[in-house]
């Protein structure tokens, strides 16, 4: 009986975060359609964010209760970074490059994020890194080679390239500083507050008062049909963000981290396919089997962590972290 409750426990986590994974990936190319229709990118993740704040911070005291929020002090200027990096400044850096490069390669691009905290417990930390996560290090970086196509003297868009690389960067930060916050602050918590501190972050840089409000009324173009924008900005705020983060959170906490970590790859394969057939996007082949070395290599790096990674709850691209380690003892798992 006890292990037909743990199969179907480990069941609907498996569901949940796959769930959560398609439901993330999704966000890219229904923000780029977007953009297409005339919003900036930054205005695209201003929506994004705010909306999905304002869905959020109520959830709080529903779901959590006042009590969730006491405590808060020692933690608010990690809180505040979580929200600057891990949340704005990822979000802005990944569709800026999704708005220049296909969507499969802009989130190519940010997957390496594990790979930069790696290196950074390595070379800034001195933290002993396995010789397998070393090798998976250098498998995705192959593989990321191909992606971007290095032998064409890096022929994609330059601007695009830098924004991929930029959210990689902001998504390892998020990484470290969510692991920090790991067992001190709620993981709901924490993603409300940085959306809050995203929103207001991005207000000077969107303008949201000179927003194009006529395209969330008008017709937008994607996979052959059209739809309301509004219908699309409700998507990547209340599914994309809230729905995927809530369903990535409850999968998570029914399955090992490792499990959970594997099973997160599939936003990447999402996004790609999702971007295929709404958009019209085709990697080349060279580019696709890039992709796939670099999911390979990011894996193998994760595995090497030794059942030691936090969970991958999801950034808003979801928040992280049920273990109450530091970043000085775990690895990254994946997660946008």
């Amino acid at each position: 009986m006890a292990a037909g409750g743990a199969a179907r426990t480990r069941a609907w986590g498996v569901g949940l975060v796959v769930v959560s994974s398609v439901c993330f990936g999704a966000s890219g190319p229904f923000g780029k359609a977007l953009i297409e229709a005339g919003l900036g990118p930054l205005q695209a993740v201003w929506l994004r964010i705010a909306v999905a704040a304002s869905a959020l911070v109520p959830l709080v005291p529903m779901l959590r209760g006042r009590s969730a929020m006491r405590g808060l002090r020692p933690h608010l200027g990690w809180l505040a970074v979580n929200g600057l990096t891990g949340i704005a400044g990822c979000q802005a850096c990944y569709f800026v490059a999704a708005s220049r490069l296909p969507v499969g390669v802009a989130i190519l691009l940010e997957f390496s994020g594990p790979v930069l905290v790696l290196a950074w417990l390595r070379f800034a930390r001195r933290v002993p890194v396995h010789r397998t996560a070393v090798a998976g290090v250098v498998v995705a970086m192959a593989g990321l080679a191909l992606v971007v196509q290095v032998w064409s003297g890096l022929g994609l868009d330059p601007l695009g390239l830098a924004a991929g690389l930029g959210a990689a960067a902001c998504q390892a930060s998020y990484f470290l500083v969510v692991d920090r916050l790991a067992g001190r602050v709620d993981p709901l918590v924490v993603t409300a507050s940085g959306m809050v501190v995203a929103t207001a972050a991005l207000t000077a840089l969107a303008a949201p008062w000179t927003l194009p409000w006529d395209v969330l009324p008008a017709a937008v173009n994607i996979g052959g049909h059209a739809a309301p924008g509004w219908t699309l900005v409700a998507w990547i705020a209340l599914v994309s963000t809230v729905l995927a983060y809530l369903t990535g959170v409850a999968g998570l906490q029914r399955l090992p981290a490792q499990v959970g970590g594997a099973i997160c790859y599939i936003e990447a394969v999402a996004a790609t396919l999702i971007a295929w057939a709404a958009l019209g996007e085709r990697l080349t082949p060279t580019q696709m089997v890039g992709g796939v070395i670099v999911l390979a290599g990011a894996y193998i790096a994760q595995r090497a962590a030794g059942g030691r990674l936090p969970a991958p709850v999801p950034p808003p691209s979801g928040i992280a972290g049920a273990s109450g380690e530091t970043p000085e003892t775990t690895a990254p798992a994946l997660r946008r």
